[in-house]
């Protein structure tokens, strides 16, 4: 019988000859593994931090931490911030009441105005704070971003119940009906409360967050709005835009007009029955100032638009920048001013008198269906 040892011994060189190579030691496999073990780990880490700059990334470009924090007060809150997974905020606010004072505001303004983000940023202006200020009146600008018109204003008004004296309405597109992308989700999706409701409370977290480390966070375009007046005060870059000067057109669309027309009947007799009504446009690149005039005329009211400011112009091609809105809403007081101050005495008289007589009520009729031109 042949010895085991005297067949394992020829292993060794045979493994030599076949890989033509000295078999390693265990120290330079240790060495290898702690180099492989090591490059594995940096991938790791680079993963890792690949991951996390892209969430944080992600955190700064979409959320409301894509804006800044600078315009909050005790008076103000966030009302639409750019970050894609943020947007709108003031209309679930408005809705769902998760700003208590804000319906307050509404109920106890003398003058209502109503309109889209256009009408918001023209009176978002120091004209409109001494007018009020000075004729001791109260003043709710109730205007939305989205192109908002008739249909989330009767939502609000039908809710919140305001008693204003006068109603100032922006003509432009008010009195379409459509659905704009908020008011669907808040009429139709079950779970748009909760959602405005996480939005209200990252507010809170991106007011400390972003008010004490600034850098954290982005410079997209944020409206912040006032609870007392529904001021709009802006902050951050709304991209690439060139101021471009505002321009009339002159052209009806008789198809438009009548279909306002029929609209805005309709929405006055619901809400403005004896409360004074002055209609306006504020303008922008392409005002559609035909087709209003025409809307106006066609309820029975005119239309307020001062055409002697020069040199407007709008930082986007729709919405007035903050020289030209100055100076625009100056010049709608100026014309309107008397007439605003005239309903509200005729009001306030028949308030005190606790009956709203005869006279008095065709005092007020006659305000709603001769305003200003």
């Amino acid at each position: 019988m042949m010895n085991p040892q005297s067949v394992q011994q020829p292993r060794q060189p045979q493994i030599k000859a076949a890989l033509a190579v000295a078999p390693l030691s265990s120290t330079w496999i240790k060495g290898w593994q702690g180099v492989f073990s090591h490059r594995l780990m940096i991938y790791i880490c680079m993963l890792l931090i690949a991951s996390i700059g892209a969430w944080g990334y992600g955190i700064r470009t979409r959320t409301i931490f894509a804006c800044q924090a600078g315009g909050y007060s005790a008076d103000r809150y966030v009302a639409s911030c750019n970050g894609a997974n943020y947007g709108d905020y003031e209309h679930g606010a408005f809705q769902f009441n998760l700003e208590p004072s804000v319906q307050d505001s509404v109920k106890n303004a003398d003058v209502l105005f109503l309109g889209n983000s256009r009408l918001q940023l023209a009176f978002s202006a120091v004209p409109t704070e001494q007018w009020f200020s000075t004729n001791s009146a109260r003043y709710y600008l109730m205007g939305f971003t989205y192109f908002e018109n008739e249909l989330f204003a009767s939502e609000l008004l039908n809710s919140i119940r305001p008693r204003p004296k006068v109603y100032i309405i922006n003509v432009d597109d008010f009195f379409e009906k459509f659905e704009t992308a908020p008011v669907k989700m808040i009429l139709h999706d079950p779970n748009a409360r909760s959602e405005y409701a996480a939005k209200r409370f990252w507010q809170r977290v991106h007011e400390r967050i972003c008010g004490t480390f600034k850098v954290l966070c982005g410079n997209k375009f944020v409206i912040f709005r006032s609870r007392n007046t529904g001021a709009y005060y802006t902050q951050g870059s709304v991209g690439r835009t060139e101021p471009v000067p505002v321009s009339y057109d002159p052209v009806v669309d008789q198809n438009a007009a009548n279909a306002n027309i029929t609209a805005a009947v309709d929405f006055l007799s619901r809400f403005t029955q004896k409360k004074c009504v002055i209609l306006t446009m504020v303008p922008y690149v392409g005002t559609k100032i035909g087709t209003a005039k025409a809307i106006a005329s066609g309820i029975g009211l005119k239309l307020m638009t001062p055409d002697t400011v020069q040199g407007l112009r709008t930082f986007d091609g729709y919405h007035l920048d903050q020289p030209s809105a100055q100076r625009w809403s100056q010049a709608f007081f100026q014309a309107a001013g008397p007439e605003i101050r005239s309903c509200l005495d005729s009001r306030n008289a028949a308030d005190r008198q606790g009956t709203s007589s005869t006279g008095a009520a065709a005092s007020v009729q006659s305000a709603t269906t001769s305003t200003v031109r």
